[in-house]
């Protein structure tokens, strides 16, 4: 069954803000109509929580700022909220038994600058547990159902985010990207997605997942919306080291466009959906014509990519997972003893199956006799990657790859675990050398199931990506 809405059925932020300034519209019954779509499409298991009281009570004090003329640069949005961003005095839990019930004491920045910007929040959203998967399958809440199909996948780790806005249950939804846990899930849900550059946006707040490859980011239907968050949320944050300086338009990000670089390695990938490439094919030509120079670049390190990214982020979960114990807060089994069954029994039963195979992946790799072997060898692959990556961006101004090797595919489909690590193939590149990504809606199958294309940008241009972006709508 079908959830899906028309995309001109959501009015972008600005378009809301417009017509409550004019009276055309109560900020209120926007709430009330995306509280109404949520609860339409329940079954679809989108959202963990919702806050009715808080969203209303919200909406009535930004209408009236908007119609003083004081409110702030997000005052309409309404956004919801991946369930590993903390909200003080709000549940969070990264979809997890392990800290089902736990109230988060304190805002991550981002989404702290987004409330101070008059953004409306909505509501938490289901994930894959700890931000590990492909497919949101992994949640201890339940699987999300695609809203153009409710028996195949969103996508992950952000399925549920990517969904909310597909469903038409609010503006934007906030995300986080470890491999392309935003892309993926905007390619299959048929909306944008954005990874900026690491460092761009404070990691403060997030649940941590692979710190070295973990950032914030937003999926929406309208390109203004995406570089409205992201620019609210962007910029150095004391609170996170990792957060940089750089300008938020640094000189020569807005340049215009002129050759753009696509991967024949991706198009000649035998997991690749022939309908896919051929779409991607076109889209390559139709840019040609407007005036871009198209070429095709060898990256012979596609390969490489997933067997370095796993060794990497298993190894950096096992470290920040290991805050989970039963001991400090969150699940305590009721079968502890003493320190040691309390620490056994606890992370057995409160992590799942996923979680736990890749905590025990990564402390392999991580163990005395096989860190070199593994952990310190795919650091250097990944060196190379991203050298390989700079390299390209030398003499182009994009890199163009499929966002997603195929559409949705039917919950339950995907058994082999390595398999499903294969569906980060074309996305974790951007991870991996920290550059910014973006999907963009390319075009749907016979089934009516869409897909997206990938442009990649140097770090720190995101203004490309949003460049590519308007041309894309305008045309």
């Amino acid at each position: 069954m079908s959830h899906a809405v028309r995309k001109d059925a959501v009015l972008s932020i600005q378009g809301v803000r417009q017509a409550v300034a004019d009276g055309e519209l109560e900020l209120v019954q926007v709430v009330r109509g995306f509280l109404d779509r949520i609860a339409q499409t329940s079954s679809l298991n989108i959202y963990l929580e919702t806050w009715e009281k808080e969203s209303l009570a919200e909406a009535e004090r930004i209408q009236k700022a908007i119609r003083h003329g004081s409110a702030g640069r997000l005052a309409g949005a309404v956004i919801s909220l991946k369930d590993n961003l903390c909200y003080r005095g709000h549940r969070v839990g990264a979809s997890s038994k392990i800290l089902d019930g736990f109230e988060s004491i304190y805002t991550a920045t981002a989404v702290q600058r987004l409330i101070d910007e008059d953004a409306i929040l909505i509501g938490r959203t289901n994930c894959d547990e700890f931000a590990m998967g492909s497919s949101n399958e992994n949640s201890a809440f339940g699987p999300v159902g695609l809203p153009h199909d409710s028996e195949r996948v969103p996508g992950g780790s952000s399925g549920g985010a990517a969904a909310s806005v597909a469903a038409g249950t609010c503006h934007v939804g906030l995300g986080s990207d470890t491999g392309g846990s935003i892309r993926q899930p905007a390619s299959f849900c048929g909306i944008i997605g954005l990874k900026p550059t690491y460092g761009r946006i404070s990691r403060y707040g997030l649940i941590a997942y692979g710190s070295s490859f973990d950032q914030i980011g937003p999926l929406s239907h309208h390109p203004s919306d995406t570089q409205l968050v992201y620019e609210v949320m962007a910029g150095h944050d004391p609170m996170d080291n990792t957060t940089a300086q750089t300008e938020l338009h640094p000189e020569g990000s807005d340049k215009p466009i002129k050759r753009i670089a696509y991967l024949k390695d991706c198009l000649t990938h035998e997991g690749l959906s022939p309908e896919i490439k051929e779409a991607f094919q076109k889209r390559v030509d139709s840019l040609n014509d407007s005036g871009f120079q198209m070429e095709a670049v060898s990256f012979p390190l596609l390969a490489e990519m997933i067997p370095a990214y796993y060794v990497l982020t298993t190894a950096e979960a096992s470290s920040n997972l290991a805050r989970f114990d039963g001991i400090h807060y969150g699940y305590r089994s009721e079968r502890s003893e003493d320190i040691d069954t309390t620490y056994l029994y606890s992370r057995s039963e409160g992590f799942g199956s996923e979680v736990k195979r890749r905590i025990l992946l990564g402390t392999f790799v991580l163990s005395s006799g096989y860190y070199d072997a593994y952990y310190s060898k795919a650091q250097k692959v990944r060196r190379l990657i991203r050298e390989a990556t700079l390299d390209i961006f030398s003499e182009y101004d994009l890199i163009m790859t499929p966002s997603t090797p195929h559409v949705a595919f039917e919950r339950g489909s995907v058994k082999d675990p390595i398999a499903m690590y294969l569906e980060d193939i074309f996305t974790v590149q951007a991870n991996l050398s920290g550059c910014p990504a973006v999907s963009l809606p390319l075009d749907t199958n016979g089934a009516e199931l869409p897909f997206g294309t990938q442009f990649m940008a140097p770090p720190f241009q995101e203004d490309r990506l949003f460049q590519m972006m308007k041309h894309l709508e305008m045309s």
